[in-house]
């Protein structure tokens, strides 16, 4: 092979060896291969993801796991050869590793046939590799000519052999017809007998490719009954692999919605300098922020000419405004399509921007202080330059108002011109956002793992009574193990948790193994807390349910302790959840009763154990 990179291969051994050893008998054949050695089968999933393999060697001299290698190869990257490396050679084995998925079966002591399996499998992957690409860049291209034959303005019917196998909403529009009454039928039921003549000609000379650019005038059917002459374009097309004839009405007029939206997206702007005025902006903002990101980050930005006092005292109120829209239009054109850009008040502008990330964020606001300050701009007689002022703060994705983060960005962009302008300052709330999103990042990862792993643990602390004896009475702690088994206290893992929406994963760890305790125990009761994500889980209901039959254990060896303030938050749910666990015989508390706002009220709307 002539490629210079190395060929990624992928060996699922017992032991390094073998990996040696291929790795040496391919490169002796001219294969620059580079081997990567999985000894376990549990790390073979992320190995296919990451590696992107163009072979997979299992050593087995046994053949036992042939099975499982099979099924996760099958699941994340199909089409990846398999080749089975065994000590000896045996026809009988060789078809049950090949019945099981194996392309084919080697041994090490055979260099030659080896070599010679490994160019076979490599050279029909990336045949079948080039073949799929191929087909998918056809098919990507049909798809998209069929968008484009959808969304055009312009009237297009597609015909074979006569008949209107496609019609775009354009001309379903234009003749006022349904599908069904235009697609499938003779073309020319839609015109005038006397047109047929021309225009069969027409199609069987544009099918010959003999028809030139010029227009066909006929006369068409319309479904209110009347018949107008209408100018028809033929070109040459495809429909289903099969050559068709394109006829096109051209739009000649934009259509009266059109206008009307036009219309009104200008009263939207503000006439000087073409952005969005204040209560239009505010509302789209709204719009905008009620849906989560696709991906990536959002964030708000203040922009405000620094000095721009001085540059009204110096060309006068009238034309500094001629200003304002010169500097408007270096902003506008900075924008992406996602950008969202408005008038705040004065000479400030909002913007929402949508990036990629935090670095995104930081280079565009660079190149807006570069571009301004760079630009020239001439006002009459006289020429000026400006500088800027940028205040940036990240939006919260759980943010309900978008005001708190508003004044962030208005406070930053004040602090960057007191410091002397032309700079970016980014809100202090932002940097704290941006590492605490870091910080669970990497917690959510370890939380979700600890999960799937089983690796929290429950700490039964006794509680003590003032009379003296044992009331056999404990208090529920949970844990989290590292992966080292050292435990990982509350404190550093719930905040994380609860921000993002695992703590009542973690809530029916909890109550799982409680129940389970009080099954084996017989504790006489385990306080057990539940969070505000469990109080409004509906179906909390249902898999307790569950557990309480499986575990067998008695509901009133529990105790549901809900924090005062998280009941006085979520009054309905909290009778609905408490009045339901009563019914079950289970016990509930108010944890910290009486730091509350009306502590008695509350106490006083459901009973309590």
């Amino acid at each position: 092979m002539s490629e210079q990179n190395a060929v990624p291969l992928i060996v699922l051994s017992s032991s390094r060896d073998p990996v040696e050893a291929i790795n040496s008998t391919l490169r002796r054949a001219g294969h620059p291969v580079h081997c990567t050695w999985i000894p376990s089968l549990r790390d073979l999933g992320d190995a296919l993801v990451q590696l992107n393999p163009e072979l997979l060697l299992f050593v087995d001299y046994d053949g036992e796991q042939l099975a499982p290698v099979v099924a996760i190869r099958d699941q994340i990257a199909p089409s990846i050869p398999l080749i089975v490396v065994t000590e000896q050679l045996e026809e009988l084995h060789m078809a049950e590793f090949m019945q099981l998925g194996a392309r084919d079966v080697v041994t090490l002591g055979n260099e030659a046939r080896l070599q010679a399996v490994m160019t076979r499998e490599l050279r029909a992957y990336r045949v079948e590799r080039t073949l799929e690409s191929t087909l998918k860049t056809a098919r990507d291209t049909r798809k998209q000519l069929d968008s484009v034959l959808q969304r055009s303005a312009d009237a297009i019917a597609q015909v074979q052999e006569g008949i209107v196998v496609e019609a775009n909403a354009s001309w379903l529009q234009l003749f006022g017809f349904d599908r069904a009454a235009i697609v499938g039928q003779p073309i020319m039921d839609v015109f005038d007998e006397s047109t047929h003549a021309a225009l069969k000609g027409a199609l069987a000379a544009c099918l010959q490719g003999r028809w030139s650019d010029h227009t066909l005038t006929v006369n068409g059917y319309f479904a209110d009954g009347t018949r107008r002459s209408i100018e028809l374009q033929l070109t040459l097309g495809e429909h289903d692999g099969e050559p068709c004839v394109r006829l096109i009405v051209p739009a000649r007029q934009r259509d009266e919605r059109r206008l009307e939206e036009e219309l009104a997206d200008a009263l939207r702007r503000d006439a000087s300098t073409g952005l969005l005025n204040r209560g239009p902006m505010l509302e789209a903002l709204i719009t905008r922020l009620s849906s989560p990101v696709r991906a990536g980050v959002r964030h708000f930005a203040v922009i405000r000419p620094d000095k721009f006092e001085e540059v009204e005292r110096s060309v006068g109120v009238f034309a500094s405004e001629d200003v304002l829209m010169e500097f408007a239009k270096l902003l506008r054109e900075q924008l992406s399509p996602n950008d969202l850009a408005g008038r705040l008040g004065g000479v400030s502008v909002l913007l929402l921007l949508e990036r990629g990330n935090e670095h995104d964020v930081e280079a565009w606001c660079e190149q807006i202080l570069a571009r301004i300050a760079k630009h020239v701009i001439e006002v009459g007689e006289k020429t000026l330059s400006l500088t800027c002022s940028i205040g940036v703060t990240v939006v919260p994705p759980a943010a309900a108002s978008p005001d708190a983060a508003v004044a962030d960005a208005l406070e930053a962009c004040r602090r960057a011109q007191q410091r002397g302008g032309n700079q970016v300052a980014t809100s202090d709330r932002a940097d704290a956002d941006t590492r605490v999103q870091s910080y669970d990042a990497i917690w959510v990862k370890h939380i979700k793992t600890a999960l799937m792993e089983n690796r929290f643990r429950l700490v039964q602390q006794p509680i003590a009574s003032l009379h003296g004896e044992d009331p056999n009475m404990y208090d529920v702690l949970v844990r989290m193990l590292d992966l080292q088994g050292k435990e990982v206290l509350p404190g550093e893992f719930l905040p994380a948790a609860e921000r993002n929406d695992l703590l009542k994963n973690i809530d029916r760890w909890v109550v799982g193994a409680s129940l389970s305790f009080a099954a084996q125990r017989k504790p006489g009761c385990l306080f057990v807390r539940l969070s505000k994500d469990t109080l409004k889980d509906g179906s909390f209901l249902g898999w307790i349910d569950n557990q309480v039959g499986a575990s067998r254990a008695e509901p009133a060896r529990l105790c549901f302790q809900i924090h005062e303030e998280v009941a006085a938050n979520h009054v309905a749910q909290f009778k609905h959840v408490v009045a339901e666990l009563h019914q079950r015989g289970f016990r509930c508390a108010l944890e910290r009763f009486g730091s509350g706002r009306d502590p008695q009220a509350l106490l006083g709307s459901v009973p309590l154990a």
